[in-house]
This record gives C-alpha cells, structure tokens and sequence, in this order.
C-alpha cells in the first residue's frame, strides 16, 4: 500500500470498459488510502477525468504545471506539441471560435453544467 503509485501507460490497448474499471480503481485508490498517484499517459481524456494537477512534459522539459482548467486553456499547445486534448475540449474550443464566451471543458460533468447555464441565460454568448 504505497502512498506514491506510479503508473505508465495504465489504460493503453484497453477496450472502453476495461479502461473505465482500472480509472476507477485508480480514483478509488487515490482516496481511500490519500495516496498520490502519478500517471503517465498520451490520453489526455482519462488524464482530465481523474486529476486535480497536470504536468506536461515536451521532450525532456516540463511544459505545463497547474489544474486541468489551466492546462487545457493552452489546448493548441497541447495539441502541437503531440497529445490529443479530449473531445469535449474540442467542442468548446469551437464554441469558442464561433463567439461564445465559454470556459475550456475537459470533463462531462462540466459540460453539463455549462449547457445548464447557456439554457438558462446565466453565460454570455
């Protein structure tokens, strides 16, 4: 029972469910032992949805440190710089682009919460 896992790659070759189930396990981990999890991943989707940190690295060098709002603000970086940034993130990164004035989304609960607030008038388009 370690307080640092280090995991590599945990959910790569995985099909949906079965990186659906190690997320989980590795969320539940986390906080039922307060353990700190470090993971290295390309997948910057199941990053987003289990983190309250990011560290990106380019290369050798710590390009990005801070929360998954932070980070993902910076998405055509990500993306230059070879990781994939979620769908979501896409999605309103084009919303974006077409004017209105919406945060980066990375998860889907924040999407859902977002949509909530667009159809109730309380963000600005």
């Amino acid at each position: 029972e370690p307080e640092v896992l280090i995991l590599d790659e945990p959910t790569a070759g995985l099909d949906p469910e079965g990186r659906e189930e190690i997320l989980e396990n590795i969320r539940s981990y986390r906080e039922s032992r307060n353990a700190a999890v470090l993971m290295v991943s390309h997948s910057m989707s199941d990053v987003a949805r289990i983190t309250d940190r990011l560290l990106v690295m380019n290369g050798s060098h710590l390009a990005m440190d801070g929360t998954p709002d932070q980070v993902f603000t910076h998405a055509d970086q990500l993306v230059e710089m070879g990781l994939d940034i979620p769908e979501l993130t896409r999605i309103f990164l084009r919303l974006r682009e077409l004017g209105m004035d919406v945060p980066p989304v990375y998860s889907i609960d924040r999407a859902v919460a977002l949509l909530k607030e667009l159809k109730e008038g309380n963000c600005h388009a």
